[in-house]
């Protein structure tokens, strides 16, 4: 049966057709921190106990996906949960299909790489910019990104931290199906509807075949990542990095 539930700056609602929308209000940037992570993995977990929600899709209000964390905001962000919930989220069992515009940079494209499959319109940004900051990426990039796209495109997207649009992000792999702005909506519930569709006793037993590694892996990668992010923080680089980026200055590293 259709139902409403709030989490925080999330809510969900599934529909008659066993799909669950959740959806991220904190536009139009939708900026994340382990508040809203912690939000995200409790919904989650909600739906996979709820015989009504078979799919989910995974959007958000506003101009961008996810913009990544506020590097700039004045409060300090507090790592070990956002960390323990943002690898909580991959022990999801239902099906997740995400609902990309605008922007999924940083840990916005973490999240998305979370997902089964990623929807974008040809306005979607995808970047993992954390060379560009200095410092490590994050949210168990090391183990999604290279199964998505393979080693050497992985290495790409990781080293130079450019963006890619919609286009270059489909073709990639980055994205399975690029659709006009104005009909993304519907293509992404019409993809997570065709999921819930099936048995659900058979689609939660062959993703936790396909997927069922996937938890360990990232927990095993977010390790190591969470390690370097700490070494790299207190760098003269990460502290540039941070500060040029933003204001789009020129960045001249020293390695320092």
């Amino acid at each position: 049966m259709p139902s409403h539930a709030t989490y925080e700056d999330v809510t969900v609602d599934v529909d008659d057709d066993y799909v669950a929308t959740v959806t991220i209000h904190r536009p139009p940037n939708n900026f994340f921190d382990y508040k809203l992570v912690a939000s995200i993995r409790a919904a989650f977990e909600d739906i996979d106990d709820n015989p009504d929600a078979r799919a989910i899709v995974l959007g958000s209000e506003g101009k961008h996906f996810c913009a990544g964390g506020d590097f700039l905001s004045p409060e300090e962000e507090l790592v070990a949960p956002l960390y323990r919930d943002a690898i909580a989220l991959f022990a999801c069992k239902t099906p997740i299909v995400a609902r990309v515009q605008g922007a999924a940079i940083g840990g916005g494209i973490g999240l998305a790489m979370v997902c089964d499959f990623r929807v974008a319109a040809p306005e979607a940004r995808f970047s993992a910019n954390f060379s560009l900051l200095g410092f490590h990426h994050g949210m168990g990039l090391t183990a999604t990104l290279p199964r998505a796209v393979g080693q050497q495109v992985a290495l790409e997207v990781l080293y130079t931290g450019r963006r890619f649009k919609g286009e270059e992000a489909y073709q990639m792999g980055l994205c399975d199906e690029l659709v006009p702005l104005d009909q993304l909506e519907e293509a992404a519930h019409r993809r997570a509807a065709t999921i819930a569709a099936a048995a659900p006793l058979s689609i939660r037993a062959i993703r936790e075949t396909m997927r069922g590694d996937l938890h360990a892996l990232v927990r095993a990668a977010a390790g190591r990542e969470a390690h370097e992010q700490y070494l790299l923080e207190t760098t003269n680089d990460f502290a540039h990095g941070v500060s040029t980026y933003f204001a789009r200055e020129t960045q001249h590293f020293t390695g320092t």
